[in-house]
């Protein structure tokens, strides 16, 4: 018989089983461990967002106030959000996938900006240290196959099985690189949130903590990570789009 150590000779993936970026703080679950450092973060994330729009919708008046006047601007500088949709998805089909556009991304913003500007680092824990979710591979990747998800699905609800018949056009010889385009899609969408977070959060730690260096150096640094956190929320939001809408017209764009 074959003993199961033995079985990682058939997988060309096992040598990656170990790798990790830095030090994690593991909570345990049965036989699950999950980094409890990226659920930490993430919960305070959306404890943010739910209560701000708790707050800002909780007693809606014809002449704003306070809240209200924030809500209805973050809602008007929002708009683009639909626009894009619109155009990636489509006129007739883009209106039910604004709000998963939308929702993905509020989260990546706001996480990426909680990374750039909170002092995680300040505050202890076990292992490792606080930082963005985005600043963690399996949050990326969660967040990629949720859009792989989408756009089956988008698919399928639209032209049923016969949404299939996309991977032999024009030419049942694409077969193989339309298969491998759905496996790129969720990889490259992850890869490039996750290596742009780390990037900057390792390059604004860096200034932070040299202390030698006066606050005037770093902060143009700081200001430039938090432009490119912006755009990576909106790339990631805009190809998941674009995705989707690419499922519901059947080829490619």
């Amino acid at each position: 018989m074959i003993d199961s150590n033995d079985l990682n000779v058939f997988n060309p993936f096992w040598c990656f089983s170990g790798v990790e970026v830095g030090e994690h703080w593991y909570w345990s679950f049965g036989s699950l461990q999950v980094h409890g450092q990226v659920f930490v973060v993430s919960w305070i994330v959306i404890a943010v967002l739910l209560i701000t729009f708790i707050i800002g919708t909780r007693k809606i008046q014809r002449n704003p106030e306070n809240w209200q006047n924030f809500m209805e601007f973050v809602l008007e500088f929002l708009d683009f959000l639909q626009d894009i949709a619109k155009n990636q998805i489509g006129e007739h089909e883009y209106r039910p996938w604004v709000p998963y556009i939308s929702t993905l991304f509020l989260f990546i913003f706001a996480s990426n900006w909680a990374g750039a500007l909170v002092p995680w680092k300040f505050i202890e824990i076990p292992y490792g240290e606080l930082a963005a979710p985005t600043n963690d591979i399996n949050t990326t990747v969660a967040l990629s196959l949720m859009t792989s998800f989408a756009y089956f699905y988008a698919g399928l609800s639209n032209k049923g099985l016969g949404y299939f018949a996309r991977y032999v056009e024009p030419t049942p010889i694409l077969l193989p690189i339309n298969i491998l385009e759905d496996f790129t899609k969720p990889l490259s969408l992850s890869f490039r949130l996750f290596g742009n977070i780390l990037a900057d959060e390792l390059v604004v730690s860096g200034c932070l903590l040299t202390l030698l260096v006066p606050i005037i150096i770093p902060l143009p640094v700081m200001v430039l990570g938090l432009f490119a956190s912006s755009i990576q929320a909106l790339v990631f939001s805009t190809l998941s789009a674009a995705y989707i809408g690419e499922a519901l017209e059947g080829h490619g764009v």
